[in-house]
């Protein structure tokens, strides 16, 4: 099979050597709120992408294993390393944890497995992904993140993508960055538009929709994509933009909804059930659901609707 699939094109806003913050993405859903409750610990999120710089200081002690699917380092599927800088920068976003300097990501304690599907191109053969997914079910992952993407759907792609769900696997996807900014026009791309999977948009820090971000009737929900601080390669850190960028946002809150999930109800939850956890975690921002699907992801979204009502309701009364 030798049709080709791509990261997601994104944009480097700027490299950084050294930072300390927790990144304004990871406030604006507000998973710091719910740290107390969760850090992921337990979880494995299989990162489907060009790999990972498996020393920066931020991940070395969050990854678990990997492997390595395409033509890099002559095939090597022990080598995984990320020579791209997109698969470093998701993984961050993901599970990212402080050690005296760097960033923090959603989920600082859930574990990784790097799948390295995409070469340093950032370009991969649909049987990679294909094998990276099936890879990550024989792994048992818990959640797959793909920011990856192609115009052809091919059935045995979304075969595979049916399977890991059958399996009770979160599959979180980047919408795509073909968009214009209209909800009046689709903007297809896959695996993202496959009904089953949670199609991610994006947003600005100031919760405006991304021009650039797709739009169709699978979109799911939309998390920040712009100017996201998070690891790169080196050691280093980046600003980049694209819902590759959006995506693991998702990916790491999961982790923390699975946890507390299972927790409260003492069980483990189904796939659908977990979705539904997720969905009832999203904001409204106003646009057309092509854009925004459910709204923005928002950890506490019940405290934050509580808050919204109550100055609601304060306005109203300063009219009485």
């Amino acid at each position: 099979m030798e049709r080709k699939l791509h990261l997601i094109p994104y944009q480097v806003n700027e490299e950084i050597e050294a930072v300390y913050e927790v990144p304004k993405g990871i406030e604006l859903i507000a998973a710091p709120k719910i740290w107390e409750k969760s850090k992921g610990k337990g979880i494995t999120v299989a990162i489907l992408d060009t790999g990972c710089d498996v020393d920066h200081p931020d991940l070395s002690e969050r990854i678990i294993g990997g492997r390595n699917f395409t033509g890099d380092d002559n095939g090597n599927p022990d080598v995984y390393t990320d020579y791209n800088g997109h698969g470093t920068h998701v993984a961050g976003t993901i599970a990212a944890v402080h050690n005296n300097t760097g960033v923090v990501g959603v989920a600082p304690e859930a574990s990784l497995l790097i799948l390295k599907v995409l070469d340093k191109n950032g370009s991969g053969q649909y049987d990679w992904i294909i094998k990276g997914i099936n890879y990550a079910v024989e792994q048992k992952a818990n959640i797959i993140s793909m920011s990856l993407g192609g115009s052809e759907d091919v059935s045995e792609l979304h075969q595979a993508i049916q399977n890991a769900i059958a399996k009770q696997i979160l599959v979180v996807c980047a919408a795509g960055n073909e968009g214009d900014g209209r909800d009046s026009t689709d903007e297809l791309g896959y695996p993202a538009y496959y009904n089953e999977v949670i199609s991610v948009g994006s947003i600005n820090l100031q919760r405006r929709s991304s021009e650039f971000s797709n739009s169709n009737n699978e979109v799911d929900l939309v998390a920040p994509g712009e100017e996201i601080l998070s690891t790169y390669l080196n050691g280093k850190y980046a600003k980049l933009s694209g819902t590759s960028m959006a995506a693991p946002h998702i990916s790491g809150a999961l982790a923390l909804i699975k946890d507390i999930a299972n927790k409260n109800f003492e069980r483990i939850l189904t796939e659908p059930e977990l979705y539904a956890q997720l969905i009832k975690r999203t904001v409204p921002l106003g646009n057309s659901p092509k854009l925004e699907g459910n709204g923005l992801l928002y950890l506490t979204a019940e405290d934050y609707l509580s808050d919204v009502f109550s100055q609601k309701l304060f306005a109203q009364a300063l009219k009485i």
